[in-house]
């Protein structure tokens, strides 16, 4: 890719090979005009919620892909996830266009880094087509090598590779408690419960003796029976008395089914509508490897097919890198010329070409069979990116949501070659980065702001990069210009060392790890080396186990969330805490996971503020006179939410061929409130008011409330202030929902020694609210607590008071710690591959 320099003085842009975008009004622009040039690298760049992403995305994909679904027929469109129509008034000049966004795979156990990059599907050809058959097996076709299809799962596990079920020390965990006293923990806590004791109460089961005492005939009946016998049920009685009433013809109060724990187990946590119960259900369950395929997913036939001595199974469990190695070894033997190896030959050459795009991408540590679930969404996107390089497409407009995200500045080099083929293919790059390495290999920038929310949305700048010194409102001109330096005091000094060993997980095996305490902590590395496997999961793992605290997360699971209930990683990480974990009270998580999965879920929500905001409503004079409390200001409690809507404020209008849309109820107009609880005001203000409210607006709104203020003063000073109070959860990005988690935890005012850890804080953040991050965790260090992050960004490695650097590599080339000690002792390492990024901060 051309320099910027270069560019700008030997590239002038013809004014007809523009995208003109008019009047666009997509969340927060304001009515913006901007013309973007084709074939050229556009990079969007702005402070988090300016309004980058809603120009690029929001208005300019979401019209190409509009244009494209015009021409598609009705019944096709069903099939894509379609984006809402953008406000726009005209675009002009708009090719096709492709979004790579930032986001996880998909929650399906089923999807993998094979299925993703279609890879996969050349593999299962090969072996049908040219694999070594044993005799007496007829050629299998490509789909009998899939374990998604009826022809290739596993007979017993339906190609999962892991079999679900219980076992008494799950369903009846403490094993001294009577059947009265609820031993099968597993069955139902309310009247159905009481229904299944009395039930066996009048089968003459003693509900009174110790479970472990009950004779093993009867303790297997009751939990693994299928039979569902119906019994005469006489609340209160005993068995004797029960057999009496019987005798005497008396009636019962009503005949109950019987339904065995296991039963029960199974069939709510496929069938149940409701998450918590099909969750409950799962904590009930263990996972083995299915005794009929050993894990391997396939059917036996399709498993006893080789190529090059391995099956199929086999080769997808080696990393991209050796597979490549594999497949140029078999294709120096394939000499002969009959038919079946020259089809080996052709899709050997195919493989080899498309994981060699993965491979230049540093992706070469992943293996295909892999689960999409536990990739980054960095390592996400650069799939589909290898995916598209692949594809030879000419003349289309790549939209990317931050292509650096969760790389190491050594693998960002990889991606700007990648971004280079693209653009030499002839196609056109519309790029949102935060990231100062790729802005300045942009050839035009588009500047949006000056600052979030309400305060941005507008175009500061567009032009070749160099003019966007001269634009004095820019958050990002001092980030690209004249880089200010984190760190203005000297690193602090540990004020104790937590020690652990022995610690094996992933690619980390048998490490030893020295946490310095009281400091703040940057654990770094080349993507893949095993930061997230060292902080996020081994640390986490082990701490939490040796303090006998389930670890403390700050996120939420709600009606609805869809996520995996059971582990498709099976396993612990393994490691033990030698010394220096009586320094530590307790370990919090602040993850980028979602705050909620459902609209009902916001920002004033899972603060807690909006507790304190319904108490305060509930004080009022009015609300005293018609006695309403807190209750009813809330929109999840039926009081006094609008009984149309539920408390949602809008509702969904299906259409068969386009997407769904939105409306405001008819009955609440959007307030999500009944009509007798708008009229109780707050300093002239309704509850349905605040929560329409910006963090800035509410801040001062509240400001004769301290208890409140605090809470949103917090927010601010994490770069929070444009987010609305109301705003659903499922609108909010990853780095969002952390910051509100960040800003949560300072709320708590807790009392020290608290071990926080987080991985990759500052992704999807620009450089300025990064600033704010590390101002808020210096805060917490500045409170006797300790920070651990696993960081990327070298500015925030450079500012940490210890830095310990992962690698050499990635996958099985890492998870060494190759650098441990102060920013400058790691910048000065030749080992490590860090350092001479790391360098440039010092």
């Amino acid at each position: 890719m051309r320099g910027m320099d270069e560019q700008t003085k030997t590239t002038p842009i013809d004014p007809h090979t523009m995208i003109r975008v008019r009047g666009a009004r997509e969340h927060n622009l304001k009515n913006v005009d901007v013309a973007l040039p084709r074939d050229q690298l556009v990079v969007f760049t702005g402070v988090s919620g300016s309004g980058k992403s809603s120009l690029a995305f929001g208005t300019i994909y979401a019209e190409a892909q509009r244009r494209y679904l015009e021409s598609v027929s009705p019944y096709a469109r069903r099939l894509f996830n379609q984006m809402p129509v953008p406000a726009v008034d005209a675009i002009d000049g708009l090719p096709p266009a492709v979004a790579l966004q930032q986001q996880r795979g998909g929650s399906s156990g089923r999807s993998s880094v094979g299925s993703v990059t279609t890879l996969s599907n050349l593999l299962r050809m090969l072996y049908s087509r040219a694999g070594t058959y044993p005799p007496g097996l007829s050629r299998l076709e490509a789909e009998s090598f899939s374990p998604n299809t009826p022809m290739g799962a596993c007979p017993r596990c339906h190609g999962m590779g892991r079999i679900y079920d219980v076992t008494e020390q799950t369903l009846v965990p403490d094993d001294s408690l009577t059947i009265r006293q609820r031993a099968v923990a597993a069955w139902p806590t309310a009247w159905q419960g009481q229904n299944l004791r009395d039930i066996l109460i009048t089968r003459g089961v003693d509900v009174d003796t110790p479970w472990r005492d009950l004779p093993k005939k009867t303790r297997d009946w009751i939990l693994y029976t299928e039979e569902t016998p119906t019994e005469p049920v006489y609340s209160g009685l005993t068995h004797e008395e029960v057999l009496a009433s019987i005798k005497r013809g008396d009636p019962p109060g009503y005949n109950g089914t019987f339904t065995g724990a296991r039963q029960y187990v199974l069939q709510t946590f496929t069938k149940s509508q409701s998450a918590k119960m099909r969750a409950r259900a799962a904590s009930f369950m263990v996972s083995a490897p299915c005794p009929v395929c050993h894990g391997q997913r396939l059917n036996p036939d399709a498993l006893k097919v080789t190529f090059d001595g391995r099956n199929i199974a086999d080769l997808s469990e080696l990393p991209l890198k050796h597979i490549q190695n594999a497949l140029r070894s078999a294709l120096a033997g394939l000499t002969q010329k009959d038919a079946t190896t020259l089809a080996a030959q052709g899709i050997v050459e195919a493989l080899i070409e498309r994981i060699d795009v993965l491979l230049d991408l540093g992706l070469g540590y992943l293996q295909l069979s892999r689960p999409v679930q536990t990739l980054s969404p960095g390592e996400y996107q650069r799939l589909r990116l290898g995916t598209q390089i692949r594809s030879n497409l000419f003349g289309v407009v790549y939209v990317l949501d931050e292509p650096s995200s969760g790389l190491h500045p050594a693998d960002t080099q990889a991606l700007l070659r990648a971004l280079d083929g693209l653009l030499e293919a002839g196609n056109s790059l519309l790029v949102v980065e935060h990231n100062p390495d790729v802005i300045r290999r942009a050839q035009w920038l588009v500047d949006v702001g000056p600052d979030a929310g309400e305060r941005g949305g507008r175009v500061l700048y567009s032009g070749p990069p160099e003019g966007l010194k001269a634009v004095k409102e820019s958050r990002t001109r001092p980030y690209l210009f004249n880089p200010p330096a984190h760190r203005d005091t000297p690193p602090r000094k540990p004020a104790g060392w937590l020690e652990l060993s022995g610690i094996c997980w992933n690619n980390l095996s048998d490490v030893s790890l020295s946490l310095p305490l009281g400091v703040l902590v940057s654990v770094t590395g080349v993507s893949g080396s095993g930061k997230s496997s060292l902080v996020g999961q081994a640390l986490v793992s082990v701490v939490g186990k040796a303090l006998g605290q389930p670890i403390e997360t700050e996120t939420t699971t709600e009606e609805g969330d869809d996520a995996p209930l059971l582990d498709s990683e099976p396993g612990q990480p393994v490691g033990k805490v030698v010394s220096g974990l009586s320094k530590i009270k307790r370990l919090v998580v602040i993850d980028q996971k979602p705050i909620g999965r459902t609209p009902r879920s916001n920002l004033a929500t899972y603060t807690g503020l909006f507790d304190l905001i319904r108490q305060a409503f509930a004080a009022t004079p009015e609300a005293r006179k018609r006695r309403f409390d807190a209750g009813w200001f809330s929109f999840n409690v039926a009081k006094g939410r609008c009984p149309k809507c539920e408390g949602v404020g809008s509702v969904m209008v299906e259409l068969l061929f386009l997407p769904s849309v939105y409306a405001p109820c008819p009955e609440c107009h959007g307030t999500r409130y009944k009509p007798e609880v708008l009229e109780v005001t707050l300093r002239g203000k309704t509850i349905a008011d605040v929560l329409g409210m910006s963090v800035d607006e509410a801040h001062d709104f509240f400001a004769p409330e301290p208890n409140i203020a605090h809470g949103f003063d917090t927010l601010q000073q994490g770069g929070l202030g444009y987010l609305r109070l109301g705003q659903p959860a499922t609108e909010l990005s990853g780095g969002e929902a952390q910051r509100i988690k960040l800003a949560t935890e300072l709320q708590k005012r807790r009392s020290g020694h608290v071990l926080y850890v987080l991985d990759e804080p500052t992704t999807g953040l620009h450089p300025s609210d990064v600033d704010r991050l590390m101002r808020q965790l210096r805060t917490l260090v500045d409170q006797n607590n300790s920070v651990v992050l696993a960081e990327h960004d070298m500015r925030v490695a450079a500012a940490s008071d210890w830095v310990i650097d992962l690698g050499p590599g990635a996958g099985e080339d890492g998870g060494h710690i190759v650098a441990a000690g102060t920013p400058k002792d790691v910048a000065a390492q030749p080992q490590s591959k860090t350092a001479p990024f790391l360098a440039r901060y010092i």
